[in-house]
């Protein structure tokens, strides 16, 4: 049904190890280009059937959703049980006992100590434990959907929840536990991405012939998509984007598709965590690392170099090195990660691999050694199907991203975006050569809208603009084509003059070559002289009076703070906005020449986030952009985190030291400082 609606999709879970799946495109991923074992499909010893995840776009989902409960039909959703967490249990018991929101406030954030509280709150907390865990209430899975062979309520009663299908009122554990299969129908926004940019395209460019986008293969051998992925540069492109992922790309020289798949699981926190994550790279980038790899691991993992990256190196492991069926090597890897069928198998098949170990005369050390690998390992493992399913999407947009970048970074912006904000994508599209346009009314749309290399801004981001304001427009613009002037908007649309301002603050006239300052003006006098507005079209064009204005201007500073306010960002660069001259500093290309060196960079904050270290203290990770627009890291410590705090977006000032990571230069943080910005005009 998807394919004959032209939807886009990912095929995911352990049925991507299954060959069926890919030759009747349920899955691109190819398991014996990958070497996918069979046996994390399924086997003798799995009682709960394979997982089928299937990826579409954020738009086609509920279509989707709605063919499956049309086509068959015993359908429901599945449930989700959110249960008490000390936050929830607090409040909620904190009502019953009835202590004043206040203190239920200072309570429910903790870490007050016990000689601090009194009677009620003891008793709150006390009884709190009790309840902790326990089912709160109940919500709709993400994405199951249950197919059943007699009517849901043999299995269930149901409800109607807001998305308007019938759900069950279990689990997943439950239905897993009865032998009920789970279908996951999934949304993302990275095909909608894609989608999108073949129809801009082809709106755009009609010369370019028909793309055909599933022709990864192409793709994956493309050595101007494998620089971009090298270079750090998919910005946009799903799933490779992030900041630390981006990093990754660059440390580890990634150029090809098998390093993209490993490069994905590797970020994850299991292999990250281990130290294996130091321990691939190296040996990916200097090959006489590897010697360092024990012999047998690098034997049984050599496209790894003897490191634990994917799910399925479990099963090498357990099959190769400990001699387990790849079945019983199954179920240690789902008891590793909490999904075993009954402890006392997995106990079972524990013993048998150390048992096993022993027979064939491993050394205790090497034995204990991947053990212990396999146990931290196993856990936040990524399953290498799921891995190279992201890859090939994440090429299909870089493909985009590389030959078309207009369009592509056009459609990212008309899906939401993705890990940035869209002040930062608009500052992507600028550097791929973009021209941005505020919103206008005889040429903007409500999403973003490209035109040759101008994007012009969607009115769907102008704060307080209703909807139907907008609606009425479009459609007035449809029908009788573009506006001629102030006037002639006001006649042909019904719009308040709260609403008209908005238009004229954010420049959408400036065909009209009159200032904004007129137009108010202008617009003031025209609604107030016509009070009694009307929704009916006028039968004959009124002759309004004219009135003589004295030349009124207004400068780019005005319209700044006009964008900052109406848009949330300013169309210019920060740079331009900064109220003192940037003395010194280096830009972030020379970062190399200035390794452990302390250096200042003037840069334009692009993302943050917190991180906890392994003793839990809290530090900063940002990335910034420079004067010339490329991108560089930085990393605050717990010493300075909260001595020199991040104060939204801006121009920071940052002072720190230089560090090179195989290839990859950040900087640790020893001051940063935000930089102020001229004030407007019309305040002074």
């Amino acid at each position: 049904y998807a394919k004959s609606q032209g939807y886009f999709h990912v095929g995911r879970g352990s049925g991507a190890n299954s060959i069926v799946a890919y030759i009747i495109g349920i899955t691109d991923v190819d398991p014996i280009e990958l070497d996918l074992y069979f046996e994390r499909f399924i086997n003798p010893f799995r009682a709960s059937p394979p997982d089928f995840d299937i990826d579409f776009s954020w738009k086609d989902r509920d279509d989707v959703t709605a063919y499956i409960f049309k086509r068959f039909e015993h359908t429901a959703l599945l449930a989700t049980y959110n249960t008490f967490k000390y936050r929830a249990v607090v409040r909620e018991l904190g009502k019953v006992f009835g202590l004043p929101k206040e203190e239920i406030d200072k309570l429910s954030k903790g870490n007050i100590p016990e000689s601090k509280l009194d009677t009620i709150s003891k008793l709150v907390l006390r009884y709190g434990k009790l309840i902790e865990g326990f089912p709160n209430y109940l919500s709709v899975h993400s994405a199951g959907i249950l197919i059943l062979d007699q009517p849901i309520h043999c299995y269930s009663a149901t409800d109607l929840p807001p998305k308007g299908f019938p759900t069950v009122q279990f689990d997943m554990i439950i239905a897993e536990d009865v032998g009920v299969f789970k279908f996951d129908i999934l949304g993302q926004r990275g095909l909608a991405k894609i989608k999108d940019a073949l129809e801009i395209i082809k709106e755009n460019r009609p010369d370019v012939p028909a793309i055909d986008i599933t022709n990864v293969e192409a793709f994956k051998k493309d050595k101007n998509i494998n620089r971009l992925l090298k270079s750090g540069g998919a910005i946009g492109a799903y799933y490779v984007e992030s900041p630390a992922m981006r990093g990754l790309m660059q440390q580890l020289q990634t150029q090809d598709y098998l390093g993209l798949v490993a490069a994905s699981s590797i970020i994850r926190p299991g292999v990250s965590g281990s130290g294996m994550k130091e321990e691939f790279i190296k040996r990916h980038r200097h090959p006489e690392q590897r010697k360092k790899a024990h012999p047998i691991l690098l034997k049984i993992m050599p496209e790894t170099y003897g490191v634990m990256v994917y799910q399925e190196d479990v099963l090498k492991v357990a099959n190769q090195f400990a001699g387990l069926t790849l079945g019983e090597a199954d179920v240690l890897r789902r008891g590793m990660s909490g999904k075993f069928r009954s402890r006392a198998e997995f106990t079972a098949v524990e013993d048998k691999f150390l048992a096993n170990c022993k027979a064939q005369g491993h050394d205790d050390a090497l034995t204990l050694e991947v053990w212990n690998q396999i146990k931290s390992f196993a856990g936040y493992a990524f399953a290498k199907g799921h891995s190279a399913s992201y890859a090939v999407e994440s090429y299909q947009s870089m493909y985009l991203k590389c030959y078309f970048p207009l369009e592509f970074m056009t459609a990212v912006l008309n899906n939401g975006g993705g890990f940035y904000s869209v002040e930062h994508y608009l500052h992507e599209a600028k550097q791929q050569g973009a021209t941005i346009c505020a919103p206008c009314i005889n040429t903007s749309d409500h999403p973003n809208r490209l035109v040759g290399t101008s994007i012009y801004l969607g009115f769907g981001y102008l704060k307080n603009l209703e909807v139907y304001t907008i609606q009425r427009l479009l459609t007035e613009r449809q029908l009788y084509g573009p506006y001629k002037s102030l006037d002639d908007f006001i006649d042909r649309v019904t719009i308040s003059i709260e609403q008209l301002t908005l238009l004229i603050r954010i420049n959408a006239f400036r065909f009209t070559k009159h200032s904004k300052t007129e137009l108010l003006w202008h617009a003031t006098f025209k609604l107030n002289a016509d009070k009694a507005r009307s929704n009916q079209s006028k039968l004959f064009k009124i002759q309004h009076k004219s009135f003589t204005l004295p030349k009124l201007s207004s400068n780019w500073v005005e319209d700044a703070y006009d964008e900052m306010e109406l848009l949330g960002f300013p169309l210019c660069d920060y740079f331009k906005l900064v109220n003192t001259p940037l003395q010194g500093g280096i830009r972030a290309k020379d970062m190399k020449l200035h390794i452990n060196k302390n250096v200042l960079i003037y840069g334009n904050l692009v993302t943050t986030r917190y991180n906890k270290t392994a003793q839990g203290k809290l530090m900063r990770l940002s990335t910034f952009v420079d004067q010339d627009g490329t991108y560089f890291d930085a990393v605050h410590f717990t010493s300075v985190v909260d001595k020199f705090p991040i104060n939204g977006l801006g121009v920071y000032a940052c002072y720190g030291k230089i560090t090179d990571r195989f290839d990859f230069y950040s900087m640790t943080i020893v001051w940063s400082k935000k930089l102020g910005i001229v004030p407007d005009p019309r305040e002074s």
